[in-house]
């Protein structure tokens, strides 16, 4: 077996809620919203359909076309997520300092 530099190796109990919703476009998301301490308390957001998962904070859902990119979504549809997670992630907390 090839030797690997470890940067960190953890493990930490987590909490995953599963989550399915429907805009007005009919875009339906089906989401694991994972929280979890790392990543100054920012969630792991996996959109199930699609494989693509991306570490959402407040800060994140303010930068225009973030959502677009990362999920591969039209204007209309980052929008809908877009307000569905603003409900859901909370502020940034920073655990380290």
């Amino acid at each position: 077996m090839k030797e690997f530099d470890f940067l960190y190796d953890g493990t930490e109990e987590t909490k995953t809620r599963f989550v399915c919703v429907v805009g007005e476009s009919l875009r339906r998301f089906d989401l694991a919203i994972t929280s979890t301490n790392r990543f100054y308390g920012k969630m792991l957001v996996t959109d199930l359909q699609m494989g693509r998962t991306a570490v959402i904070g407040p800060d994140d859902l303010d930068e225009e076309g973030y959502l677009e990119h990362v999920y591969k979504l039209n204007e209309e549809e980052a929008a809908e997520l877009k307000a569905f997670l603003s409900e859901v992630v909370g502020p940034i907390s920073f655990t380290d300092i």
